[in-house]
């Protein structure tokens, strides 16, 4: 099929062996790419059961049918594995320039299992896999080994300098179970631990080059359509607010609607938010907007501290997430302050939202008494001693390592833990907006806010957000659309200029297939049932979708909650509009209603 190499690249670490398998157009045709194609390889290939750190895991790198090409959005790859801090699907996406160069190999996918015996990392190319030691690199930072891995195949190949590479850091070779996965310095597959299985695999850091062109179905088209859509991005509104405040602007916003999490999820509003709010970050610091490969939107903050004791720090961000988990949940007071926690999770490699919120729950331990640590909010220092701690596993910081579900049974703390399936949620609250909660309830990788971004509408009004009955519908016409952005593997911020029309003309410029609107859901569809088949695997119950206790119980300062009948409601009218059980289980044979 056009726009695809039909090819798929296994490697094997421990013996240091690899080969190409064929992948027929009829699973493309069905699956796409990106989360399709992958979902599809972990059912057929991961062994049920299999630990997440185990060798016999795979660990699956993909891109999607338009990546490579001119449309915007597209330079971004996927990661899909069984999360070790979950247990349950893992998948988590990168921009940056890195899936151009996956795109130029000429492979679809990339699976890898197996464990080296001493540190590597791996170049990819179009011929196949060299392996090479990487002893030295081994306990370097992530941009550290970054320069290094392009450094060292800028030398090797003259002819092919130029390299995407990614990389982990030390937390991901000490099996942190919310490390990451990054590229070009501050973009990561940010979420679930992917950082961790590649450690767990022995492997530093994977490099990507070749010339290999896909061939699109119509050129044209394809050419057309991105001319357009970038005149059209001039005039957006959504598209300027990115490219003025980033998601830095959500500060704002949220703590006005008083779901702004706050103190570890006691309170919606920070007080002094405007110390860490986009017009903090655009006073005191050097700005200027930074977007990645084959985008006008530049979301991206590429920030420098002017003055103070962290003035020449430089980093791209924050983003609102990190602000939120620092600044709100940890109660920072200073957006310089959550810069530095920032570049420290970046160099270490681990997930900034993840991070906070063990942080803050450390907090909340130490408070009650529960662990010996001198720590409390706001204090900045102790906050980037505990990270660190946890990177190196050293004192609290092992028992945080492991995750939120291993502290709070360690600390006997489990009423008060916040995560759906172990994974933390986002900086909205469900109970301010309750289609979040639905969403993190009913995620694939656990209580996630990018698989529909059902925030958008609620946030903006198309979406009443304390409507129950009757939400679910609404929100699996958001979560299909975003799955299948998922397939082709495009940024979640052209959601609003990409419709079902406009991916009709993307798909069909790009592979040729025409699809109509429910084509495409059926398409997304099907992966989802195949995501929550994989999760059942491995031993997904019907009570991990539902949400921590504290969100029932305990009211926000404006008398906000979301009542478990709420959430029932929403549950089983999920399951009913995605054809599956009372108990959450798709049927056998695939099928959807719309």
């Amino acid at each position: 099929m056009k726009s695809f190499f039909n090819q798929i690249l296994s490697i094997n670490v421990s013996d240091q062996s690899y080969h190409v398998d064929p992948i027929d157009d009829s699973i493309l045709e069905k699956y796409l790419g990106g989360k399709g194609l992958s979902t599809y390889l972990l059912l057929k290939y991961n062994p049920p059961g299999v630990d997440p750190l185990g060798p016999e895991n795979r660990l699956i790198l993909a891109t999607g049918p338009v990546s490579g090409t001119s449309i915007w959005g597209s330079c971004r790859y996927g990661i899909y594995t069984k999360s070790p801090q979950t247990g349950f699907y893992s998948e988590s996406y990168s921009g940056g320039t890195v899936a151009d160069y996956m795109a130029r190999t000429g492979f679809d996918a990339v699976i890898i299992h197996g464990a080296s015996e001493n540190p590597v990392w791996l170049e990819i190319f179009e011929d196949g896999v060299r392996f090479h030691p990487a002893q030295g690199l081994w306990g370097s930072d992530t941009y550290k080994t970054e320069d290094t891995v392009k450094q060292l195949v800028a030398e090797k190949t003259p002819d092919h300098p130029r390299s995407g590479v990614m990389v982990i850091g030390p937390a991901g070779e000490n099996g942190v179970a919310f490390s990451v996965v990054e590229n070009d310095y501050w973009r990561s597959a940010g979420r679930t631990g992917t950082g961790a299985v590649m450690g767990s695999k022995r492997i530093k850091a994977i490099a990507f080059r070749g010339s290999r062109k896909k061939e699109v179905a119509d050129e044209k088209v394809v050419s057309e359509f991105a001319k357009k859509l970038a005149k059209q991005g001039k005039d957006d509104a959504g598209v300027n607010a990115y490219k003025t405040m980033g998601t830095t602007g959500l500060v704002r916003i949220m703590n006005q609607t008083g779901g702004f999490p706050t103190r570890y999820w006691q309170k919606g509003t920070f007080e002094n938010w405007e110390n860490i709010s986009a017009d903090a970050l655009h006073e005191r610091c050097e700005v200027k907007p930074k977007a990645c490969l084959k985008c006008f939107i530049a979301c991206g903050r590429l920030s420098t501290v002017k003055q103070g004791r962290h003035a020449g720090l430089k980093i791209e961000g924050p983003e609102y997430e990190t602000i939120y988990a620092f600044g709100g949940l940890c109660e920072v007071d200073g957006i310089e302050e959550i810069m530095y926690l920032n570049d420290i999770c970046d160099r270490l490699g681990m997930d900034t939202i993840s991070a906070g919120n063990l942080v803050a729950f450390a907090i909340e331990a130490s408070r009650q008494g529960r662990i010996d640590l001198k720590i409390d909010y706001g204090h900045v220092d102790a906050i980037a001693g505990l990270l660190k701690d946890m990177a190196y596993r050293k004192g609290v910081g092992e028992t945080l390592a492991r995750g939120i579900k291993a502290a709070a049974e360690e600390w006997g703390m489990e009423d008060q833990a916040i995560h759906v399936k172990g994974l933390e949620p986002a900086g909205y609250d469900p109970r301010v907006l309750k289609g979040m909660g639905l969403a993190y309830g009913t995620s694939d990788r656990g209580a996630c806010h990018l698989r529909a971004t059902f925030y958008k509408p609620e946030l903006t009004g198309m979406v009443d957000p304390d409507q129950i009955k009757g939400k679910a519908a609404v929100f699996i016409e958001w979560e299909d659309r975003l799955t299948f952005f998922d397939t082709l593997i495009l940024c979640r911020f052209y959601r609003d200029l990409y419709q079902w029309e406009e991916l009709a003309t993307i798909v069909e410029g790009a592979t040729g297939l025409k699809l109509s609107a429910d084509d495409m859901r059926s398409i997304a569809a099907s992966v989802t049932d195949n995501t929550r088949r994989f999760n059942i695997r491995e031993g997904l119950q019907i009570e991990d979708d539902r949400l921590p206790k504290r969100f029932h119980s305990e009211a926000l300062e404006s008398g906000k909650i979301i009542t478990q009948d709420d959430m029932e409601i929403m549950l089983k009218e999920y399951y009913r509009c995605r054809g599956w059980d009372e108990k959450g289980i798709p049927p056998e044979n695939p099928r959807h209603f719309f």
